[in-house]
């Protein structure tokens, strides 16, 4: 039986302008009810960001889309996530891509969201308990490159690892940008604002 409030975020996430059908089908065969706290799943497709543990949330649904839309994803990508959380972005990004390394500083997150993206059967996944401000220089390079938290300068340690004609979607002091390293030489594009968390440096040793 397909989800009606499924179907309804799906429907709302076309009407604001998401347009990539592969997303779309992404996010609904993707339940975001699996990633959030079972008192929370009325909310699970409501347009909000949700706490999912050690201080962090859930990104609302159209930010994961707009972000994920402007990666311009295709199925034979390597992909760079800063930030699971509680892996439901991954398992966004898994729906599209090759294979998706996932960075968290919270070691909690990392077992929650292992478990969560195992128990869904997804397996072109890697998740690293690390600082993701760093990036992940032994797999690099990328295709593409997403940051589910913001910065305050350009992330040079995240463009370096980016492959030729790679892509690094992230949001810098609170605006959306797109960096390509094109054969020209690294390409910026400025979006639109989108507000997210600034990153946090360095990897909790408690939580």
């Amino acid at each position: 039986m397909i989800d009606p409030g499924l179907i309804d975020l799906i429907m709302r996430l076309r009407g604001s302008g998401i347009s990539d059908n592969n997303l779309l089908g992404a996010m609904e065969t993707i339940s975001r009810k699996h990633f959030v706290p079972s008192d929370l799943w009325d909310l699970a497709y409501n347009e909000q960001s949700l706490p999912i543990g050690c201080g962090q949330d859930i990104s609302s649904p159209l930010t994961i889309a707009l972000l994920t839309q402007s990666l311009d994803l295709v199925s034979d990508h390597k992909v760079l996530e800063i930030g699971s959380g509680s892996g439901y972005h991954t398992a966004i990004l898994s729906q599209m891509a090759n294979h998706v390394y996932s960075i968290e500083r919270y070691n909690t997150l990392v077992k929650g969201a292992e478990e969560k993206l195992d128990f869904l059967g997804i397996q072109n996944y890697t998740i690293i308990y690390s600082d993701g401000a760093h990036g992940l220089a032994k797999e690099a390079p990328f295709d593409r490159i997403i940051s589910t938290c913001a910065f305050s300068n350009t992330p040079e340690n995240l463009i370096v690892q980016l492959a030729p004609e790679g892509r690094l979607v992230a949001v810098i002091n609170n605006i959306l940008t797109i960096f390509t390293q094109s054969s020209t030489g690294l390409e910026t594009k400025v979006l639109f604002p989108l507000r997210l968390p600034l990153i946090e440096v360095g990897k909790s040793k408690f939580l």
